[in-house]
């Protein structure tokens, strides 16, 4: 059964914005007293969620939503430095073709995520949802669902973080893990994704 809608996560799904997300991560580290990103642990960073990288640097809770918005300032100033995934463009387009709603759920801001579509690209998408919040990308999923009227059996998750899996599991939808991203396909199957995505052609096969 192919899906009639798929919402996407961005960062590490769409677009790889690892670089840029490292570099406002530690000049957010320097701003707010926490612990830099370890280059040499990167690799063992990739199988832990975000509350777990959080307590590793020691981020308080409460200093969370003014990082986030510093980060994504800081990313916005950046955003010329980020690419699409390659390929990526080319399935955009083949899946509206296909007749399937796109959508983005995402932390990062919406004008971080338009710039880097750009304008034919983004006009694909009939739904952005974008932001930090404090209550996460649940409610934002659960817009999407609103707005396009979309029944959950028909409708697809795909990103490349366990908070990621376990929000498709809080809402009703299948979650769809890439291998290219920010955790390891690996840790993701943990968490029994109903397809595992290792190329961006194959987003065209997510039935």
């Amino acid at each position: 059964m192919n899906r009639k809608l798929i919402i996407f996560d961005f960062d590490g799904t769409l677009a790889d914005t690892l670089p840029v997300f490292v570099d406002a991560f530690d000049q957010a580290a320097d701003k707010y007293g926490f612990q830099r990103m370890d280059r040499s642990r990167t690799q063992a960073l990739r199988q832990l969620d975000a509350r777990q990288i959080m307590a590793l640097h020691q981020i308080p809770l409460w200093k969370v939503p003014a990082i986030a918005t510093f980060m994504r300032s800081a990313m916005g100033r950046s955003v010329a430095e980020i690419r699409l995934f390659d390929g990526m463009a080319d399935v955009l387009r083949a899946l509206k073709a296909q007749g399937v709603i796109l959508t983005v759920v995402s932390s990062n801001s919406r004008s971080n995520v338009v710039n880097v579509l750009g304008p034919e690209l983004a006009a694909l998408f009939s739904h952005f949802e974008c932001g930090a919040s404090l209550f996460g990308k649940l409610p934002k999923v659960r817009k999407v669902l609103a707005a396009t009227g979309v029944a959950r059996e028909h409708t697809m998750l795909i990103g490349d973080e366990l908070r990621d899996a376990r929000v498709s599991a809080e809402a009703g939808v299948a979650f769809g893990a890439v291998a290219w991203g920010f955790n390891t396909v690996e840790t993701l199957m943990a968490d029994n994704p109903s397809r595992v995505f290792r190329a961006a052609r194959d987003l065209l096969r997510h039935g």
